[in-house]
């Protein structure tokens, strides 16, 4: 079992930044691949970024390449996404779900093993 916990939405302006993290417990050591996704009221829940096991390997959705970031602090069991450049279009509850073993990050939500609880981001005009 993995534990997932965000942090870090709020309510930010256009233009402005945020930065969401992820602390995860319980069978930390295995390895793992790391995704974002993000829903809006109304809407499918969408893939913003992921990161493979060995934090090489990251693929962006196109609506954010350029603006977030993740990253990964292995010793802390804490994932980031930074969040730079927001527009009220990435208005969302924001999670992060954890694929377990030697893989890469997937677009594909129903591959990850477990998730956060979500943390909302409004982004204000």
């Amino acid at each position: 079992q993995v534990q997932l916990v965000e942090s870090g939405g709020g309510l930010v302006q256009t233009g402005g930044s945020l930065r969401l993290s992820c602390a995860a417990s319980g069978r930390t050591r295995s390895p793992y691949a790391v995704g974002w996704f993000r829903q809006a009221p109304g809407k499918e829940r969408e893939f913003v970024v992921g990161m493979d096991w060995s934090g090489v390997s990251t693929n962006y959705a196109d609506s954010v390449k350029g603006r977030f970031t993740i990253s990964r602090d292995s010793a802390k069991n804490t994932m980031y996404l930074q969040m730079n450049s927001l527009r009220p279009g990435d208005t969302a509850d924001y999670y992060c779900a954890v694929r377990l073993g030697i893989v890469a990050a997937t677009t594909q939500r129903h591959q990850y093993d477990y998730w956060g609880q979500g943390t909302q981001v409004i982004v204000s005009s």
